[in-house]
């Protein structure tokens, strides 16, 4: 039992609904720096700007506390036109200490990462967060690795500028195979790799290092013209 008496639905339902939907995207966003700590009297989501006394008073790097670029990079996400039209199948966050979490992807998170910060503090304490019209879960803490929730058929692919295949995200996209549904892991981190040896390949899709969220932007237009969504 976890707290607030909530519990993680088995892992078994979410794959096998996972297993049956067919074309559509997953987006994995590794090593998020989404970490709580209590400051003064309340729990608060560490960033640089605001800790940056605490968090050298723990000796830590101020400057790889960036909780905004994983709330960015989730705007982008479910933002797309892609998602609205019902063709992202999931999106997973993995931390930097390795929680895990998925999203439905009709959520709509807070557009300010304030609002946003204390979303993510309660989803880590209490490990689920509830839609407040019904009894959906939205957000939910679960087991890791993240690869027990994929596709048995899937393709994964990750992204990294250090990357030796040079594509063009458009091309590529334009051959992936239809009926397959396709994984796409992004670092959400200031600097680093994914920590991803499970990927089929990785990927550099631009001469210039990208954010977060630009990447995940680069990858959902290409499915919207491929798939003619406006």
């Amino acid at each position: 039992m976890v707290a607030g008496g909530l519990q993680p639905p088995p892992m078994e339902e979410e794959e096998e609904a996972l297993r049956s939907q067919g074309r559509g995207v997953i987006f994995i966003l590794d090593d998020a720096q989404l970490e709580v700590a209590q400051v003064g009297k309340t729990y608060q989501l560490l960033n640089c700007d605001d800790h940056a006394t605490y968090l050298r008073k723990h000796n830590k790097d101020p400057a790889l506390y960036r909780p905004d670029i994983c709330h960015q990079a989730l705007l982008n996400i479910l933002d797309s036109p892609l998602n609205k039209a019902g063709k992202i199948k999931a999106v997973y966050v993995r931390t930097h200490k390795n929680v895990l979490f998925s999203i439905n992807p009709k959520t709509r998170i807070p557009r300010t990462i304030k609002r946003f910060s204390g979303l993510m503090v309660q989803l880590l304490q209490k490990l689920s967060i509830r839609a407040t019209n019904g009894p959906d879960k939205l957000m939910k803490v679960i087991k890791g690795p993240v690869t027990k929730y994929l596709p048995l058929d899937c393709k994964r692919v990750g992204f990294s500028f250090a990357a030796a295949k040079h594509v063009a995200i458009h091309e590529y996209v334009a051959a992936i195979d239809d009926d397959k549904p396709v994984v796409f892991v992004v670092g959400a981190f200031a600097h680093g790799r994914i920590d991803a040896p499970w990927v089929d390949e990785e990927l550099n899709v631009s001469e210039y290092p990208l954010s977060a969220a630009y990447c995940i932007s680069r990858i959902t237009n290409a499915f919207e013209m491929k798939w003619n969504i406006v």
